[in-house]
C-alpha cells in the first residue's frame, strides 16, 4: 500500500449498500426498479458506500447514473466494484482483462478511481490466477492512482484464508479487504471461524455480505428473478427455513427483520477485528425497493444506538430499547437455530 494511503479500516463505512439487486437475477424487470431513489435516500440516511460488480448485468450503469444524478460530491462516498467474473461460468483473471474491465467500469460509474476493487468469486480460479490479478491490480493502483485499495472475494471461507496467505507470503503485503456472502448469518456463521486467519495474514477488512443469505431467510422465499431460481439451498434447509417462517410469525416477528437485525448486530461484534470506522464490522445489504432500505436503516440505526460508537450520542431511551431488542433477537435466534438443524 502506497505510505499516504491511510489504512481501509479507518475510511470504509460499517454499512455499505449492495447492489446485486439491480439485475434480473434478483428481479424480474430491472427497468422497473426505482434506482436512483435507492440511491438518492440511502445517501440522505448517511449511507456513503455502493458495492457492485460487472457480472451484476446493469448494476454498475444503474448506479453510476444514480450517483451521478445525485447532488453529494464524489469524495462523499465509496464506490466498491469487481473484476474477473464475466459470466456464470467464464472467467478472465489476466492483466490484459482486468486493464478493460477497469476502464470499462470507470466509464459505467462515471468515476475517475474506484475506492475497493475485488477479484471476483475467486473459488473458481487457480491460486496462480489470483496472484497475477492482485498483482496487477496493485500496479494499477501505484502507476495510474485509479484504484484505492485492493482485495477479494469469494465463498468458501478456509479458501480465502489460504488465498490471503498466499498473498502476504508471495507479495509481503496483505489484502486490504476479503470479502464473504452467505456466510455470517442465521443459518450459518463460517466466516466467523475465518477472522483470526485472516488477520494473521494481514487483511485490513472484512466485510460481510448478504445478512439474508442471498433472500434464503425470508418469509416469502428465495428470489426468483428474470432467470429463474437460481439459489443454491436444498430443498430441505428451504422447507426449515419456512417452518421457521411460520414459527416466528407466532410470536409476532418477521424471520427477515430478525435475520437482519441477528446478522448487522452480531457481525458489527464479531467482526469488529477486521471492521470498519468506528471499529464495527463491516455488513454489505442489498435491497430492491425504498420500503426494504428504510427498514433496513431502521434496524442499522436501532443497532447503533446499542453500540459504544464514538462520538455517537444517544438518548438513554433508544439504547436501552436497543439493548432489550438485542436480548429478545438472540432468543428468536435460537428458536429458529432449532428448526433449521443447526
Amino acid at each position: 500500500m502506497p505510505p499516504t494511503t491511510p489504512p481501509l479500516s479507518t475510511i470504509l463505512p460499517p454499512l455499505i449498500c449492495g447492489t446485486a439487486t439491480f439485475n434480473n437475477q434478483y428481479n424480474t424487470d430491472v427497468s422497473s426498479l426505482p434506482t436512483n431513489a435507492i440511491i438518492a435516500r440511502a445517501l440522505s440516511l448517511g449511507v456513503t458506500a455502493f458495492d457492485t460488480s460487472p457480472y451484476y448485468g446493469p448494476s454498475e450503469t444503474l448506479l453510476g447514473l444514480a450517483l451521478s444524478a445525485s447532488s453529494y460530491p464524489r469524495s462523499s462516498y465509496k464506490i466498491l466494484t469487481k473484476v474477473g467474473r464475466i459470466g456464470s461460468s467464464e472467467f478472465d483473471y489476466s492483466p490484459e482483462w482486468i486493464r478493460y474491465s477497469i476502464q470499462r467500469s470507470l466509464h459505467r460509474l462515471k468515476t475517475a478511481y474506484l475506492d475497493v476493487v475485488y477479484c471476483h468469486d475467486v473459488e473458481f480460479v487457480s491460486p496462480q490466477e489470483v496472484l497475477v490479478a492482485v498483482r496487477e491490480l496493485r500496479r494499477i493502483r501505484d502507476e495510474e492512482g485509479t484504484i484505492k485499495y485492493v482485495g477479494i472475494s469469494g465463498y468458501p471461507v478456509p479458501l480465502l484464508c489460504e488465498l490471503s496467505e498466499m498473498v502476504l507470503r508471495e507479495t509481503g503485503e496483505g489484502l486490504d479487504a476479503v470479502m464473504s456472502y452467505a456466510n455470517f448469518t442465521l443459518q450459518n456463521e463460517r466466516l466467523k471461524g475465518g477472522v483470526e486467519s485472516l488477520r494473521a495474514a494481514g487483511v485490513g477488512c472484512v466485510p460481510n455480505a448478504s445478512p439474508l443469505g442471498m433472500g434464503l431467510l425470508r418469509s416469502k422465499g428465495v428470489p426468483v428473478g428474470g432467470k429463474g431460481d437460481f439459489h443454491p439451498a436444498p430443498k430441505e434447509l428451504r422447507g426449515r427455513v419456512m417452518e421457521a417462517v411460520r414459527w416466528i410469525e407466532r410470536k409476532g416477528e418477521k424471520l427477515e427483520v430478525v435475520s437482519i437485525r441477528w446478522g448487522l448486530e452480531t457481525w458489527a461484534r464479531e467482526g469488529a477485528a477486521l471492521g470498519g470506522v468506528g471499529g464495527i464490522g463491516v455488513s454489505v445489504m442489498g435491497v430492491s425497493n425504498l420500503e426494504e432500505l428504510e427498514e433496513t436503516m431502521r434496524v442499522w440505526n436501532s443497532v447503533l444506538d446499542g453500540l459504544p460508537v464514538p462520538g455517537r450520542e444517544v438518548e438513554k431511551e433508544k439504547r436501552v430499547w436497543s439493548l432489550e431488542r438485542r436480548k429478545e433477537v438472540d432468543k428468536l435466534a435460537k428458536g429458529v437455530w432449532e428448526i433449521l438443524g443447526r
